[in-house]
């Protein structure tokens, strides 16, 4: 209960905070998605958080299927037990440049508990990063939503999306959303104040 309690305020806090960029739809299409073992394993970040990237499985006991498109990422904080909560993760490439989506993939309440009132309101969505990686480290830059606020007021950018007054949605398909990131994957300005993780791999690997 303890870790569920902590992931609540993380995503709550996260969520109000405005710091990532949210989309409705996923960054890939199928198409787009590929067998790899680029994030595998285990990794620590700068607040020795323990990231954990396993690829997603299903079926029980001797027909299980191992789907190497697709992570599932589980981050346990210092301290905390294992967490239950955990996201899917899916990589693809869009010309030199290497890209994550997250999603939240199972923070709805456990089996056999009923739902409270927060859970009945989280509705979970897309976020997509850069991503940089080499064999040791796994650099992560997610894009500035207070850049892309700007843009959009400004009127030099076209893209679809939602804007309550508190938050933007981005609306855009996979096709559309794949156009925005190549267009600004070398800018600096996209990413100067968006969230970032240096991943550090565990030497127990």
């Amino acid at each position: 209960m303890k870790t569920k309690i902590f992931f609540t305020i993380l995503l709550l806090s996260i969520f109000l905070s405005g710091c990532l960029v949210f989309s409705f739809y996923p960054l890939y299409t199928d198409d787009d998605l590929f067998p790899n073992d680029l994030l595998l394993g285990e990794f620590y970040d700068s607040d020795s958080a323990k990231w954990e990237f396993t690829h997603l499985t299903t079926g029980k006991e001797d027909n299980i299927k191992i789907d190497s498109t697709c992570y599932i990422l589980k981050i346990q904080e210092e301290g905390e037990e294992e967490t239950e909560d955990r996201f899917q993760a899916k990589i693809i490439k869009l010309g030199e440049h290497y890209f994550i989506d997250f999603y939240l993939d199972e923070y709805e309440y456990k089996s056999g508990d009923d739902p409270n009132f927060f859970d009945l309101h989280l509705i979970p969505v897309h976020t997509f990063a850069k991503v940089e990686i080499n064999e040791d480290q796994i650099k992560i830059n997610w894009f500035d939503p207070e850049w892309l606020e700007d843009l959009i007021k400004e009127n030099k950018i076209r893209i679809h999306h939602e804007n309550n007054g508190n938050h933007i949605l981005l609306t855009a398909k996979p096709k559309e959303l794949q156009k925005f990131v190549t267009k600004y994957v070398n800018s600096e300005d996209a990413f100067d104040n968006g969230l970032d993780e240096l991943l550090i791999r565990s030497t127990y690997d």
